[in-house]
């Protein structure tokens, strides 16, 4: 793959390259791979699988259970 880019681009990718003691192609290579990694809008996402929630039914029956849930609290409120 070839890329061209602005010569002031360039120049940037050059001085960040030299910064980090990299070639720049190995830097351009990080910054696209990050740049394209699918970003994750769920704060909560790190904490999946984290601890065992003692149910392994919640990814599909969730709509039941937070309804059970919700029945349970509004009756014994």
């Amino acid at each position: 793959m070839t890329l061209n880019v602005p010569e002031s681009v360039y120049r940037s990718l050059v001085r960040k390259a030299e910064q980090s003691g990299q070639p720049p192609e190995a830097l351009a290579l990080d910054l696209l791979a990050s740049a394209v990694q699918p970003e994750s809008s769920d704060p909560l996402e790190a904490f999946i699988g984290a601890f065992d929630s003692g149910g392994s039914d919640w990814a599909d029956r969730h709509d039941a259970h937070l309804g059970s849930a919700l029945h349970h609290e509004m009756r014994h409120d």
